[in-house]
């Protein structure tokens, strides 16, 4: 998740300062991403050395700009200190058009742990993959349970929390089904004579491979 991008995001609506930005993102995002307000300071600052965003003023707290509520122990904006709203710059808004619109790199497979357990659950002696799997699985059917009765619970006037919950939904269905896929896989290799002692044949080197399916080495 890019914060930066959603900070300026936030800040195509206009002027706001951090703590502002921070309460703005979580509200947006469903608030089910936490955002720790010194994280939103430090991207800002970074923002601002890029050139992205710019300062649009500080006002003391209880003058005319940002209420004290906003204020934040301990950062840019604490009581008594000055308050600094920031804003996107053109080059800023040329950036989040670009990211909005620039596809995220999902040609090389992530390294997913759940991934990584099962096949290392292969080559592990006495282990029963898929005893392992179905003990991943019974997980992950609870958590989409827990998710649908939060969205059962909803009464669907948050949007953000709506799409975030269908996210969740359908990324845990497709883990589901990957691991469905995976025993059954695993069944038939093995009632093809495969044994997880064999070592794997394979019909070109493993960059070769990578390369065919647009992997970046």
């Amino acid at each position: 998740m890019s914060v930066r991008h959603a900070l300026l995001a936030l800040l195509s609506e206009g002027p706001k300062y951090g703590l502002q930005l921070r309460e703005e993102f979580e509200a947006r995002t469903g608030e089910v991403w936490p955002l720790n307000v010194g994280q939103v300071y430090t991207t800002l600052q970074r923002l601002e050395r890029d050139g992205l965003v710019a300062a649009a003023g500080t006002a003391g707290a209880g003058g005319d700009g940002e209420p004290a509520e906003h204020d934040a122990p301990g950062a840019p904006g604490a009581p008594g200190a000055p308050q600094k709203a920031y804003q996107i710059t053109e080059p800023g808004s040329a950036e989040l058009a670009r990211w909005l619109r620039v596809p995220p790199d999902l040609s090389s497979p992530p390294r997913d742990e759940l991934v990584m357990k099962v096949l290392v659950a292969v080559t592990v002696p006495g282990t029963d993959v898929h005893e392992i799997i179905q003990a991943h699985r019974t997980y992950l059917i609870q958590l989409m349970q827990e998710w649908t009765r939060l969205k059962e619970d909803d009464d669907g006037s948050d949007v953000s929390f709506a799409l975030v919950v269908d996210a969740e939904l359908f990324r845990l269905d497709s883990v589901v089904r990957w691991l469905d896929a995976a025993d059954g896989r695993l069944r038939r290799a093995a009632a093809d004579g495969w044994t997880q002692a064999r070592a794997p044949q394979q019909a070109m080197p493993a960059p070769a491979r990578r390369r065919r399916i647009g992997v970046r080495q």
